[in-house]
């Protein structure tokens, strides 16, 4: 009986130590940029970091105006969009970068979705099935994640303050995210937008 006992428990803690595990590496930052709050510069720039210092790491992620924005570094261009994958919220600061037809993309790491650096397009794989042998076409699903202005000067990354007289679906989890993960007070009425 006491082996049971003991086994039981063994399982129990065990367990919990996968659970414990399992919800402290969802969001794991892997590189080591860290998301800090970035300081406004008088023309009304945000500097996010040194210009050095990304190009080493390829992405750097910061607060700006209480939203969390990553900045990445691909094939010689600083690219910056909101962190939070318009789809679910995913952490795209973790995702791996693809070319997809000739444009860099940013791979959400949870549910896969690809979203242009360049313009904040989603990305989808279809087929016409009208064509005599479909094959597999990359579609737009249209501006789906809001992207930032870059500037670079004197060394140093800057992102312009967004302008939120224009929303995308990425605007929901940006908002969801904003001040440590808590529901913007604002926002909680709004639901979350169709895919």
């Amino acid at each position: 009986m006491l082996d049971l006992i003991l086994l039981s428990l063994h399982f129990f803690i065990c367990f919990l130590i996968s659970v414990v595990i399992w919800c402290g590496h969802e969001d794991a930052d892997l590189d080591s940029s860290s998301t800090e709050t970035a300081e406004m510069v008088p023309d009304g720039l945000i500097l996010i970091g040194k210009e050095d210092d990304i190009k080493r790491f390829g992405r750097a992620t910061a607060k700006v105006n209480g939203r969390e924005v990553v900045v990445f570094y691909h094939e010689g261009k600083f690219h910056a969009l909101d962190s939070r994958c318009y789809h679910e919220g995913g952490p795209l600061r973790l995702g791996e970068i693809e070319d997809i037809n000739d444009q860099a993309c940013i791979i959400c790491p949870w549910h896969k979705f690809r979203i242009t650096l360049e313009t904040g397009e989603g990305l989808y794989e279809a087929i016409n099935p009208l064509e005599p042998t479909p094959t597999p076409q990359w579609q737009s699903k249209g501006v789906k994640q809001r992207v930032h202005e870059v500037t670079i000067d004197n060394g140093n990354v800057y992102v312009s303050p967004p302008d939120l007289s224009v929303s995308f679906d990425s605007d929901y989890f940006a908002d969801k995210y904003k001040n440590n993960g808590e529901l913007a007070m604002e926002k909680q009425s709004n639901s979350k937008p169709a895919e």
